[in-house]
């Protein structure tokens, strides 16, 4: 059987290159979140966000990572600072997901 490549090569290599790079470690996490890795695509969602507060597209994969992962009382706090960050920065389509998500979890 051959070698089958790695999809995320090259997420992974920026990643190793630029540990600090809030941008290729979302990258690698939203990678990893669409593969169905959302361990993995926490960690490194939670790294660009230290890098990066108020980053609300990375509060709402790290919500629904919680979700995945079956911590709702996470997913609740993740997508509430997401709800906030929407409102702040005038995001309207984010703003009513994250009010739909929250009335589903509450």
């Amino acid at each position: 059987m051959p070698d089958v490549p790695d999809p995320l090569a090259r997420q992974r290599q920026m990643v190793a290159q630029f540990p600090q790079n809030e941008l290729a470690r979302f990258s690698l996490g939203k990678a990893l979140f669409d593969l169905g890795d959302a361990a993995g695509a926490r960690e490194h969602l939670a790294a660009a966000l230290a890098r990066k507060p108020g980053w609300m597209v990375v509060e709402i994969l790290l919500g629904r990572c919680a979700l995945s992962l079956g911590d709702r009382p996470e997913a609740i706090a993740a997508f509430t600072r997401a709800r906030d960050l929407a409102v702040a920065q005038h995001h309207e389509g984010p703003l009513a997901e994250m009010e739909q998500m929250l009335s589903e979890l509450c």
